[in-house]
């Protein structure tokens, strides 16, 4: 039996790139997403290493590189907003903190809706309820209460992926809290960044920042270390209620981001986790990106990892179209030691990332100028080159 149309849930960067890549090579898909329409917002993301040539194998860099944002460098501030310790772009020869190709999730997001609308079908608002597997396919009960059928179902649906959970078992047994939460959302522009991201940490485990993006905005960041906390994913006034009261006092541009925090329309709040699964396929179901493998913003490369996924995943569906079961088998081995790398944490983890004294986090600034010299400079540039890890076959 021939596979040939498939199931994606998720709407987010591994599934439109997956259906673009299953189009070409002649499948049919269909991409669930329980959003009503593309998602918004979110951090910049960076193109680099295989993740990067994958998006030139798509037509899509000149695209990519048009949306961009110009962003000059990475730099830590106090908490008057003086300069600590700074990193440019072009450090690590656009491989560094900031990437040579930077561009906000959300825009990348919507080109690769836009590349592939046409030609794949898009069910936003909606959700997979039920699978039911047999010998010839799989049976799909969304939300809505539609029933279809389709030879093979793909969890693109990141870290709390509604996939993995039906297929492979409860959240708790594959997703890994790393020891911290992080909060993304649009402000104003503060008009002073110079095209520089900027970070401050304050004692307590807190750490502030804000990128510049086009269009006279900005994206803030907020991050603190903490244990697991129970709260309600749904409920955002009550996550913006954890971070007033982590923030409040913090310092430099923090008030401000506070106050501007109710009126974003793209903010979200979740927990810097990773997700391990010893296999990521079981019978006809398979998981890509974050479902599957979920690295954290800590380790970072999220987005080439997907995009890299997608590449593979289609080009080895497409090379035994007859047999998924040997086609997912070998997606995992092509991606395993990719993912391995792109799922190492820098030095520390969350503790290097959100010192809880000042004296760590100078010590924090230290170890950054240190990595701007030579001999760490090496180690360092050895570290962010891990984008590479992997040669793309030419399926």
């Amino acid at each position: 039996m021939v596979n040939r149309t498939v199931l994606i849930a998720g709407a987010g960067i591994g599934g439109p790139a997956l259906a673009f890549w299953l189009r070409r090579h002649g499948f049919t898909s269909t991409v669930v997403e329980v959003a009503p329409a593309p998602r918004p917002g979110g951090h910049a993301v960076d193109l680099r290493g295989a993740g990067r040539e994958v998006v030139e194998r798509m037509g899509l860099l000149d695209t990519v590189r048009a949306e961009s944002v110009d962003e000059r460098g990475f730099a830590y501030v106090d908490r008057r907003g003086r300069w600590t310790t700074k990193m440019p772009a072009d450090l690590f020869d656009g491989e560094g903190m900031v990437a040579e190709i930077e561009i906000m999730r959300g825009d990348l997001a919507r080109i690769l809706h836009d590349a592939t609308r046409d030609g794949t079908e898009y069910l936003f608002d909606d959700r997979i309820a039920e699978l039911t597997e047999d010998g010839d396919g799989v049976k799909v009960t969304f939300a809505s209460g539609t029933v279809r059928r389709f030879d093979i179902v793909v969890g693109a649906d990141g870290l709390h992926s509604g996939v993995r959970q039906l297929v492979f078992g409860p959240e708790q047994e594959f997703v890994r809290h790393l020891g911290g939460y992080m909060a993304y959302f649009t402000v104003p522009d503060p008009g002073d960044l110079d095209n520089w991201f900027l970070m401050h940490g304050a004692p307590g485990g807190l750490v502030a920042g804000i990128r510049p993006e086009n269009g006279g905005t900005a994206k803030a960041m907020l991050a603190f270390t903490s244990p697991p906390l129970t709260y309600d994913r749904r409920d955002v006034l009550a996550q913006q209620q954890i971070l007033r009261a982590k923030f409040t006092g913090a310092g430099w541009l923090v008030p401000q981001m506070l106050a501007a925090m109710p009126g974003a329309g793209d903010f979200y709040f979740d927990s810097l986790s990773q997700v391990h699964i010893g296999q990521w396929h079981r019978g006809r179901t398979v998981l890509l990106g974050d479902a599957g493998y979920c690295g954290s913003p800590l380790a970072g490369l999220g987005t080439s990892l997907a995009l890299v996924a997608a590449y593979v995943l289609a080009g080895e569906l497409a090379a035994t179209p007859d047999d998924h079961k040997a086609a997912f088998a070998r997606y995992q081995d092509e991606m395993r030691g990719y993912v391995k790398q792109c799922q190492t944490l820098p030095p520390g983890g969350m503790k290097s990332f959100a010192p809880n004294s000042a004296l760590m986090i100078r010590m924090r600034n230290v170890s950054m100028t240190m990595m701007t010299r030579w001999p760490l400079r090496a180690l360092a540039a050895k570290q962010f080159q891990k984008a590479d890890a992997i040669t793309l076959k030419d399926y």
